[in-house]
């Protein structure tokens, strides 16, 4: 067994060897306040009295007074043959420290109070107990990952890896990856590209804000689906951009209203392969209308194919940007939802003429993606365990999606309506008229649950309250158990007689 390492991180201490004050009281006292401020934290190991003293350039006599005053005091606590460690008994009086009450009103620049605005829906949940919670979106079958299969990867990669993974990569990514993106989108999406066209970026989040930034300015007009992606929306507010939601039915974004309201927009932002969070298609006639309409006003399409991978009673419809004939189709796709969320890689397949100035943009950005990660991610394409994993997880979640819709009709058939959701890992249960999905929610999560209101994801008042129900993660006994809990909640709220619903000038002032 290979000895334990014996670095200990040092604490910033400045001597002033002109001072009255003697060096080890100087010492001292800055370990001490330290360790009062929490820079030290408690059970923390400090450096020895031989390594501090080398460092500071002092006698290791002062360092040993030091700390002898420290251990009288009950700050540190000496362990044999192991060191000296910031003790874990302070008691909690002690370890009070001065704070001065923070100015509320300090300015912050328009895009900083952009950020400050945002929706809490927008930002990921403080509250670790419902981090796994059934009903989370989004949310794959965490037991069922190639956890092992993906670390063996990455040895592989580790063991043989060269001097050269260790320096910043192409802007663009890792070509062998960008080539296996380039033939799994082209079989399984229908998109017509070349890895010369694709950029390798940390998550769709990233891949939304850069296709903003790149192509709109302050002030522009986007529009958006409503209800939609509270994650796209906050992006194109913090670019500056000035938001027109469409509503959305059955076939998708209702197109016809952009040319019978006589809209400019530089960008449209769409889910077509399955709308967040209503989970419904674009139709095919849609689809061909909307690239019509973008090459007509000078406009560009930012393309989310958000959960194409899982689709269960019908077969995809092609990707809008494997229908687009003018470049307005900016492509963006995702690994999170297909492994696992912590994997930020997605990417973006461009226009070719875009593709400098979108690399440009990259490099200012972030430089690069992992290469390590990328170069085991091409090989998890490339060998086929990809395609294994998605088929795998199609034949669960469709399972899993039966049982929630089932449960749903049984339990709660009288109140609720569910549409049948043909792909994706959540569906929506839409509740009576009146009963405000909000409410519900909040009452869900002091249960347990995590139930988001579908109204929270709209710009302007919905007509019914939804219920956003996650169910790719969970077994189906945790899903029949989880309904027959919500079950509980939903009727008592339907019984009461419900708040006034919020007008639209108070819901867009709510969603920033």
């Amino acid at each position: 067994m290979s000895k334990r390492p014996s670095g200990v991180f040092l604490p910033l201490i400045g001597l002033k060897r002109a001072s009255s004050l003697p060096l080890y009281k100087q010492l001292y006292e800055s370990i001490r306040q330290s360790i009062l401020r929490g820079t030290l934290r408690k059970g923390l190991r400090l450096p020895s009295t031989r390594t501090l003293a080398h460092e500071l350039g002092i006698s290791r006599n002062i360092v040993v007074i030091a700390f002898e005053q420290l251990l009288a005091e009950g700050y540190v606590e000496s362990r044999t043959g192991a060191g000296t460690f910031v003790t874990k008994t302070l008691p909690e009086d002690v370890l009070q420290v001065e704070c001065h009450p923070l100015n509320e009103n300090r300015r912050l620049s328009e895009r900083g109070e952009t950020f400050r605005r945002l929706p809490q829906l927008a930002l990921p949940t403080r509250d670790p107990k419902l981090r796994y919670a059934p009903f989370r979106y989004g949310l794959p079958a965490l037991d069922e990952l190639p956890l092992d299969l993906w670390g063996r990867l990455l040895a592989r990669h580790c063991r043989k890896a060269p001097a050269e993974i260790a320096v910043h990569g192409e802007a663009a990514g890792l070509l062998r990856l960008r080539e296996a993106i380039a033939t799994y989108v082209g079989v399984v999406r229908g998109v017509r590209c070349h890895a010369g066209q694709i950029i390798v970026v940390n998550g769709s989040q990233q891949a939304i804000d850069l296709a903003a930034r790149v192509l709109a300015d302050p002030g522009d007009v986007a529009i958006i689906e409503d209800p939609g992606y509270i994650g796209a929306r906050s992006a194109l507010q913090a670019a500056g951009m000035k938001l027109i939601p469409i509503s959305v039915e059955k076939e998708g974004l209702r197109v016809e209203l952009l040319s019978q309201r006589y809209l400019s927009a530089k960008l449209v932002y769409v889910t077509p392969s399955h709308q967040f969070p209503l989970g419904v298609v674009l139709s095919l006639t849609n689809r061909l209308q909307l690239l019509d309409w973008v090459a007509q006003n000078d406009a560009w399409i930012i393309e989310d194919d958000f959960d194409s991978e899982y689709r269960y009673e019908s077969k995809p419809i092609p990707a809008l940007q494997g229908l687009d004939r003018n470049g307005r189709v900016i492509y963006i796709g995702t690994f999170s939802k297909v492994l696992f969320p912590s994997l930020r890689f997605g990417y973006l397949i461009i226009p070719e003429d875009l593709v400098e100035t979108f690399l440009a943009a990259r490099w200012v950005s972030d430089r690069c993606s992992p290469l390590i990660e990328q170069a085991a991610l091409a090989d998890f394409i490339a060998e086929g365990y990809l395609a294994s994993h998605v088929r795998r997880m199609r034949t669960l979640y469709m399972e899993r999606r039966a049982v929630m819709i089932e449960t749903i009709r049984e339990r709660l058939g009288d109140l609720v309506e569910t549409w049948d959701a043909e792909a994706g890992m959540h569906t929506v249960a839409w509740l009576p008229p009146g009963v405000d999905d909000s409410l519900i929610s909040a009452a869900a999560a002091k249960g347990g649950l995590f139930v988001l209101p579908a109204s929270e994801f709209a710009l302007r008042p919905m007509a019914r309250g939804g219920l956003l129900l996650g169910y790719a993660a969970f077994a189906p006994a945790v899903i029949r158990k989880g309904i027959r809990d919500l079950e509980l909640i939903i009727r008592k709220y339907a019984r009461r007689p419900q708040p006034v619903r919020l007008g639209r000038e108070e819901r867009l002032r709510r969603c920033g």
